[in-house]
């Protein structure tokens, strides 16, 4: 793995009566989020046991693939309420399948299923305690402590049950839960993983509510966009509509009590979500662009020497196009003149789980994902700009490209600072270890080994600054990864475990 790796993608719909299917088509537009496997969950009444059930289907693998036969939205995933995830896994064994979510459970109360984006800090010590207590599990994954602390919880009724047992957890939880007659949405009260709010049209003419982790499934759907879930916010959809459940307490109608502040997760602008979707009350598209129009500042394109051509500007395909934009837009009128060009052409095809037959090379593995223009990059000083740089082994072998395709010079430019830090919330980073800002003393070590003639980082506070500038306020946000400042306690044994 050389980037930090996605957590999961999350949808939700209650009172549709094509609840399934438009789950189906949400997780398509959040499969960037996680391509390990997916699970769909609706809630219906079965006439024949005369009780309410929560009928699945979830495996391995991609979306289009869990789900290639048409007649599991005709005879199994029945009902008008869903929810669904892609999970790429951050705590929990990646092959075994009872880690596969949504999760479900019946209980003395009915049937309960959840889907989780995130990952709890405080999970060892909860798991200890449920142990403790005789619970038995069936999964490693951090999301079932969840349903074991509301399915023992002593209040009464399911969203008494939840409330009892988010007030238990910490860390990163973006959630949607279902039961059987109602929809329910929380983020924790740092609000680090996103969780939108969105208002379906049913055909007959009224409005059906959802919940996604990024707007971008909405739009795939013709869903309007309502707002954010809000940080502690415990949102509940049943027929009536959306209802807050409310403390009265001192965080503003918010359920979950504030202890750390907010801290939204800045990775999400840097790399996770899609340029199109609004993430944080922000489009992903417009911050990347301040990135990319920051780092000019911050890492020049090198000046151009008399009758040198213009220095071509590429990006590293796909998640770095709209940086490269800005820093292009920027880069020139500071009078450092470049052209954006396209010297790399990605190939869609190749997934991220893909294995080459017999052969383990890392480079041969780049080599089907990437291949170089070589019309455009030959004999020019290419400057290409990356949204980060995690182990830096992909990157290394696009310099050696890139120069093999005749480039006179190759300088990298990173839209993001140095990550130097494994997350908690979340995200999958590579042990501190092997980050290759840790490994190598220097940005000029860097350099020599990825094989460039220059590296600069975006710096910290022109990434917050990107922020601010787009969004009024960067002071609500978590950049761990890039400092080390974790805004939230974290147990030790929280991260991804690696043998189950």
């Amino acid at each position: 793995m050389d980037k930090a790796r996605d957590h999961c993608g999350l949808f939700g719909i209650f009172n549709h009566p094509e609840a399934a299917r438009l789950t189906y088509f949400g997780l398509h537009a959040l499969q960037h989020r996680g391509q390990e496997s997916a699970g769909i969950v609706t809630s219906t009444f079965d006439e024949a046991k005369g009780r309410h059930a929560m009928p699945h289907h979830k495996d391995f693998g991609l979306v289009l693939d869990v789900f290639n036969d048409p007649s599991l939205f005709e005879t199994t995933l029945l009902g008008d309420s869903a929810i669904g995830h892609t999970r790429y896994s951050t705590s929990g064994s990646a092959t075994n399948p009872a880690n596969i979510q949504p999760l479900v459970v019946h209980y003395q109360e009915g049937n309960l299923a959840l889907a989780h984006n995130g990952n709890l800090s405080n999970a060892r010590s909860i798991r200890e305690a449920l142990v403790a207590r005789g619970t038995l599990f069936n999964s490693s994954s951090d999301t079932e402590l969840i349903l074991h602390l509301a399915a023992q919880s002593e209040s009464s009724g399911p969203i008494l049950r939840i409330v009892d047992a988010l007030h238990q957890v910490q860390g990163a939880f973006s959630l949607v839960i279902l039961t059987d007659d109602t929809l329910i949405a929380v983020r924790d009260p740092n609000g680090f993983r996103p969780l939108a709010l969105g208002r379906f049209e049913r055909p007959d003419g009224s409005v059906a509510y959802g919940v996604a982790s990024e707007t971008c499934a909405f739009d795939l759907l013709g869903a309007v966009y309502i707002r954010d879930v809000k940080p502690g916010e415990i949102v509940v959809i049943d027929r009536a509509g959306i209802e807050r459940v409310e403390t009265g307490g001192d965080f503003d109608g918010v359920c979950l009590p504030r202890k750390h502040g907010v801290s939204q997760c800045v990775f999400e602008y840097v790399y996770f979500s899609r340029p199109d979707s609004m993430i944080f009350g922000e489009m992903v598209d417009k911050v990347r662009r301040k990135m990319g129009k920051k780092l000019a500042h911050d890492a020049p394109v090198p000046v151009k020497e008399k009758g040198e051509k213009r220095p071509i500007v590429m990006a590293v395909p796909d998640s770095s196009n709209t940086a490269a934009i800005g820093y292009v837009s920027e880069s020139n009128k500071m009078g450092r003149k470049c052209k954006l060009d396209i010297g790399l052409i990605r190939n869609h095809y190749v997934g991220r789980t893909f294995i080459s037959p017999g052969q383990d090379s890392r480079e041969m593995k780049v080599k089907t994902k990437f291949n170089t223009v070589s019309g455009v990059l030959k004999d020019r000083v290419v400057v290409m700009v990356d949204d980060s740089i995690v182990r830096g082994t992909t990157a290394r072998h696009l310099v050696k490209m890139v120069r093999d395709a005749g480039a006179k010079e190759v300088h990298f430019r990173v839209a993001s600072p140095p990550v130097i830090a494994p997350c908690f919330y979340g995200m999958d980073f590579p042990s501190h270890e092997e980050l290759v800002a840790n490994r190598k003393g220097s940005i000029k070590e860097i350099a020599a080994w990825l094989g460039a003639d220059s590296l600069a980082y975006l710096s910290v506070d022109g990434m917050m600054q990107a922020v601010e500038e787009a969004h009024e306020d960067s002071s609500h946000y978590c950049n761990a990864c890039f400092t080390e400042k974790y805004p939230v306690p974290v147990e030790m044994g929280v991260m991804k475990e690696e043998n189950d």
